[in-house]
C-alpha cells in the first residue's frame, strides 16, 4: 500500500510541528523550504488540518500555525484515515467499480482486507508523540537555529 503525497505531506507538518517548541508559531514557508516541498500543497495540507481540529491556525502579520492538539492525542491511524481519498487496494474493494468476474468467489479481497485492518491496527497504535521521541536529532535537522 501506497500513500498519497497528501498524507505524506500531513504528517511531515505534524512532525516538523511537534519537534519544536510548542507555544511558537510556524508558517508554510519554513516548513516548504526546509523539506523541499511546493508551498502550495502544504497550504492545502494546513488548511484541512487545520478544519480537523489538529492545527490551530492564525492568520495576519504575525500569524502561522501550531498544533492545536498536544502530540499524544493524535493518532497516526487517525490522520491517515482523514487524509487518504480511499483505501481500495484492488477494483473488488469498490461495490459500484467492481467489474472483475472472479469477485463472488474470489479470496484475495478477504486477504487484502486483512492485511488493511492490520496495518490500521499498527497505526492506531502510535501518536504524534511516538514519532518525535527522537525530538533533538528532529529538530537539528528541522530547526537548525
Amino acid at each position: 500500500m501506497r500513500l498519497t503525497n497528501y498524507t505524506d505531506y500531513s504528517l511531515r507538518v505534524l512532525i516538523y510541528l511537534a519537534a519544536k517548541d510548542q507555544e511558537k508559531l510556524s508558517n508554510i514557508k519554513e516548513i516548504a523550504d526546509v523539506y523541499g516541498i511546493s508551498k502550495n500543497h502544504l497550504m492545502k495540507v494546513t488548511y484541512e488540518l487545520g478544519k480537523m481540529g489538529i492545527l490551530s491556525t492564525t492568520r495576519g502579520r504575525n500569524g502561522g500555525i501550531k498544533l492545536a492538539l498536544d502530540p499524544s492525542d493524535i493518532n497516526i491511524g487517525s490522520v491517515v484515515r482523514k487524509t487518504e481519498d480511499d483505501f481500495n487496494m484492488v477494483e473488488c474493494f469498490d461495490p459500484v467499480a467492481n467489474q472483475c468476474v472472479i469477485s463472488p468467489v474470489c479470496g484475495l479481497r478477504h486477504v487484502l482486507n486483512k492485511a488493511l485492518q492490520s496495518y490500521f491496527q499498527i497505526l492506531d497504535g502510535y501518536t504524534l508523540a511516538d514519532l518525535v521521541t527522537n525530538q533533538r536529532q528532529l529538530q537539528e535537522l528541522l530547526h537548525p537555529n
